[in-house]
């Protein structure tokens, strides 16, 4: 799929993108809360600082992203609507942004996506589309519909606007917690660790950005020790957001330049720091949101790291997966 339908876009990023979109969202996001926890601290020996875009519009920082690429969008583009593929998070995010300017919106959404997050999405009014993870191609079917409708295709990380507005988390997060030694983040396609990074070694240049990928979703660990983006089988990880197979052509070089190292947590880490962070902390962070906050937990990070600021990324998560943990 193109990067964008407009030769005239450039492809990078910069800080000034970052607070273009800032502004540009302002209207939609919330700003989120930063959280501390003494409990958590002592477990994981260092001072750690939680950005909760669980507590995002939507559920998740996706909306940053989404609503900065609809916002974008030239008016005489907006009136044929938007298309999208996700596995619920960026779904949501765009039937959000998609219904705040009244487009229509197409969402592709994979069979196994979370019940709670396919709910959620379809109670903005958007149609959605639903494909096989394992044998379809899912940017191929979101751009087939695109040609079809003429809408234009939202991507998920891929796309300098979306990860502009992406960026704009760190920006955010910085403000509210300065003077960390590193920040930690997901990482699905890289949307959110490019963007955050960009913005976070502008405002410092000595912060250490550390990406977290699940053990069985290893694909920017892969592509990093390679040299060059590395396609791996489907992951059949219990982060649903973070399933991506390969990493993104725009993100990936934002990754090599300014992200230090990616860490590897397991499920069972995973499913460890979810229900900590709800009996502990008293708050829902879905399995991909809790994936860097498992990276400090179970002390997987530089023990010259003190101050840490981890980013939970959503609290979407469905209600027999939480049960049964």
């Amino acid at each position: 799929m193109p990067v964008s339908t407009d030769p005239s876009l450039s492809t990078s990023v910069t800080f000034d993108d970052i607070q273009a979109a800032a502004e540009r969202i302002r209207p939609i996001v919330q700003r989120t809360s930063v959280l501390t926890s003494q409990v958590f601290d002592r477990q994981a020996g260092k001072t750690t600082f939680f950005k909760c875009e669980n507590f995002q519009k939507g559920g998740a920082f996706k909306i940053r992203g989404a609503a900065n690429f609809v916002y974008s969008i030239p008016k005489e583009r907006l009136g044929h609507g938007v298309v999208a593929y996700s596995s619920g998070n960026h779904a949501q995010a765009v039937a959000i942004a998609a219904e705040s300017v009244g487009i229509p919106a197409t969402l592709v959404m994979p069979e196994d996506a979370p019940k709670a997050k396919v709910e959620a999405t379809r109670a903005h009014g958007p149609r959605i589309v639903h494909y096989n993870r394992f044998t379809d191609d899912r940017a191929a079917l979101g751009a087939k519909i695109a040609a079809e409708t003429g809408a234009m295709v939202v991507p998920p990380y891929d796309h300098p606007w979306t990860m502009a507005g992406q960026g704009t988390v760190a920006l955010e997060f910085l403000a509210q917690a300065p003077d960390l030694d590193a920040i930690v983040l997901c990482i699905g396609g890289g949307g959110l660790i490019a963007g955050s990074a960009i913005a976070a070694k502008h405002l410092n240049p000595r912060i250490r950005v550390i990406g977290v990928e699940p053990a069985d979703g290893n694909d920017t660990y892969l592509s990093l020790a390679a040299g060059k983006r590395t396609e791996i089988p489907p992951p059949a990880t219990i982060a649903d957001g973070l399933r991506a197979q390969i990493p993104g052509e725009l993100t990936f070089p934002v990754v090599q330049r300014l992200v230090e190292r990616v860490v590897l947590v397991t499920d069972d880490e995973i499913r460890q720091t979810v229900k900590f962070l709800l009996t502990r902390l008293k708050i829902l962070v879905e399995p991909s949101g809790a994936a860097p906050a498992a990276a400090v937990l179970f002390q997987k990070l530089p023990p010259e790291i003190r101050r840490v600021g981890v980013v939970l990324s959503g609290g979407n998560v469905d209600y027999e997966l939480l049960a049964s943990l």
